[in-house]
């Protein structure tokens, strides 16, 4: 029998979703190149590989961790920083994923706004001792789902 790798858990295979969905333009407006997002005041999210989006965020607002980000963009003349998570279960890996989440929105002199973006088993109260973690020590912090982003981007 062939060795058959292991199949990528959910929460990995999550990532480049949230970027599809962002091109889907589920927030009213398509990513843009860096040229664009430079060139126009308009709300914009900055398109991009994680190096182009680490790279803006370090130049720009003072961002200097080496965790890269999921989504950089401007509304209402406001930039926003963020990462965004689904995690699946309990344990292992996804223990690890969502502690390492909290780095970016904990970052000190960053300046702009920092939002986490958090989906998935974690949001159950009945289920997830993440979810009391994240809703009580973070609860003076931008955590949010992706199903209200969209609302508080353009808000802000």
């Amino acid at each position: 029998m062939k060795n058959v790798p292991n199949p990528k858990e959910t929460n990995t295979q999550m990532g480049p979703m949230f970027s599809r969905w962002l091109q889907s333009k589920a927030l009213g407006i398509k990513p843009v190149n860096l040229d664009t997002f430079f060139n126009t005041t308009d709300n914009a999210i900055l398109g991009g590989n994680d190096a182009v989006l680490l790279q803006f965020a370090n130049d720009n607002f003072g961002y200097n961790k080496e965790k890269g980000l999921d989504f950089i963009g401007r509304f209402n003349g406001k930039y926003v920083l963020g990462e965004a998570k689904f995690i699946t279960d309990i344990g292992g890996n996804q223990d690890t994923q969502f502690n390492e989440t909290f780095i970016t929105i904990e970052s000190k002199g960053v300046k702009t706004e920092k939002i986490l973006i958090l989906d998935g088993y974690l949001c159950s109260q009945n289920y997830s001792k993440m979810y009391k973690e994240y809703s009580e020590s973070y609860i003076d912090f931008n955590v949010m789902s992706v199903l209200v982003l969209r609302e508080f981007l353009y808000q802000l």
